[in-house]
């Protein structure tokens, strides 16, 4: 292993001068963060073993661990930090791990990092509208944003109460417009609860709604139209399993067993 100087005179390179060109050029104050800097930056570019004669010509000011760091048997280590943040920083907190993967950088990185005051209730407020102009939600879907961008639970709630009450958010609405995306999608009653409540719902709310459209036929519909459309799928085959298929298909969409037997009856006699 040789020395960082040793390195750059074998190639020719005036160490003193290069030093002195890169403290005017950069404003690094100290020839030791220059010597770290530009050595480091050299090995590192040829890949090379480079060592330092002092801690002090490795380690730059204010960083952690040197301005370029040392290598390691990972590599290079810190090459961020002399632009001025890591490289897990530049990651936004994380840092890839030796088994591979990411994980979090420091325990305060990841989930609400960005935010700045879990209790700033205007700025919890602006970012439950732009979740809101971005995509109609729930309100239990809502505050879970909230809560994941590292906002209080408690500040959120009281978001989700104001923008409730000038009705901006509502369940009763949403739930609905849900029902008939779900019914477009030929799912039957027990399905679409599910669906609502995974949408953050409450599921008092989700059963409520689905009744009634229900008792409006909405689901009976959806129904008749899957089994129209394997009767055309299947026309041809044998009886027993074009029935077979059509049950399996009811069922996977959450359709009554007593619904999916009337229509077979009569679409696959």
């Amino acid at each position: 292993m040789i020395s960082a100087e040793e390195f750059l005179s074998r190639r020719g390179v005036d160490v003193n001068q290069a030093m002195d060109d890169r403290n005017r050029g950069s404003g690094v104050v100290g020839a030791g963060a220059a010597h770290a800097g530009f050595a480091g930056d050299a090995g590192y570019a040829v890949g090379v073993d480079v060592t330092f004669d002092s801690d002090a010509d490795a380690e730059a000011p204010g960083t952690d661990g040197g301005a370029w760091g040392r290598r390691g048997r990972g590599g290079w280590r810190g090459r961020s930090a002399a632009r001025g943040r890591s490289g897990a920083e530049a990651r936004g907190g994380r840092r890839r791990s030796r088994r591979g993967g990411f994980e979090n950088a420091s325990p305060g990185a990841g989930i609400g990092a960005g935010v700045e005051d879990p209790k700033d209730l205007d700025a919890c407020r602006e970012a439950a509208l732009r979740l809101l102009d971005a995509a109609p939600r729930a309100s239990g879907a809502l505050r879970e944003r909230l809560v994941a961008k590292g906002y209080d639970a408690d500040v959120a709630d009281d978001v989700i109460e104001r923008l409730t009450r000038v009705q901006l958010l509502d369940d009763d609405s949403y739930a609905r417009s849900s029902v008939r995306y779900c019914a477009g999608r030929l799912l039957g009653a027990r399905a679409t609860v599910t669906e609502l409540t995974r949408k953050g719902v409450d599921r008092r709310l989700a059963q409520q709604v689905v009744s009634q459209a229900e008792e409006d036929g909405v689901f009976e519909e959806a129904a008749w139209e899957l089994g129209r459309q394997y009767a055309r799928k299947t026309q041809g085959m044998d009886p027993d399993k074009r029935r077979q298929r059509f049950w399996s298909a009811g069922g996977r969409k959450g359709h009554s067993p007593e619904t999916l037997q009337r229509i077979s009856r009569e679409l696959f006699a």
